[in-house]
């Protein structure tokens, strides 16, 4: 069954990336590292954000454990099929203010789907499970800051006024993430509990 809401959450974001690639916005994480790649080389996006998580998995496994690693590494290769599968839909114009809007409030659900799941999309949002595991910190607030980072970053291939609506995008997306995030903090307290009893069993 989570299987099934890792792939849902998955199609989920791979929706919200179209809109913000429809509307030439970048976001936050490793996605908005391989948005903006693609958009200065274009080259596919679904390469190029699988192979920038790779060295990710390793801070994953030592972090988080082989079971989240391995739901992850499941995760990323879903979304850059998925990713790789809408594009086949016909170009549509998306203003930036709707797509960095909706597209970030997208965005941010699905990634709650998979981290209600034992999942994530790497990079940024394995450090910011972990930080909020080890002391507690909001999730949103954390990708927050490391989200900023990149769209500052990417600036240069977006320019300041699609720069802006990127931090609006990433504003939305937390937002969303800091809702839920006692549900996260519970699954990962009932997650690392269970792993406590199998291994004293």
């Amino acid at each position: 069954m989570k299987m099934i809401y890792m792939v849902v959450g998955c199609f989920i974001v791979s929706l919200g990336l179209l809109l913000l690639q429809y509307s030439e916005v970048i976001t936050g994480g490793t996605a908005g590292l391989a948005l903006s790649f693609s958009y200065l080389t274009n080259a596919s996006f679904a390469l190029t954000f699988f192979l920038i998580n790779i060295p990710f998995y390793v801070l994953s496994y030592l972090k988080m454990g082989w079971k989240f690693t391995i739901s992850t590494i499941f995760s990323v290769a879903t979304l850059s099929i998925m990713t790789e599968l809408v594009q086949l839909t016909p170009y549509f114009y998306v203003h930036p203010l709707v797509g960095s809007i909706t597209g970030g409030m997208i965005v941010g659900f699905g990634l709650c789907l998979l981290f209600l799941n034992g999942s994530s999309l790497g990079g940024a949002n394995i450090l910011s499970l972990f930080l909020q595991k080890r002391f507690n910190l909001d999730p949103g607030k954390t990708m927050f800051v490391f989200d900023l980072v990149v769209i500052l970053i990417g600036l240069y291939s977006v320019g300041l006024i699609r720069g802006a609506y990127s931090i609006l995008s990433i504003i939305m997306l937390s937002a969303v993430i800091s809702l839920f995030k006692t549900k996260i903090a519970n699954y990962n307290q009932e997650a690392e509990e269970r792993v406590e009893v199998d291994a004293s069993a």
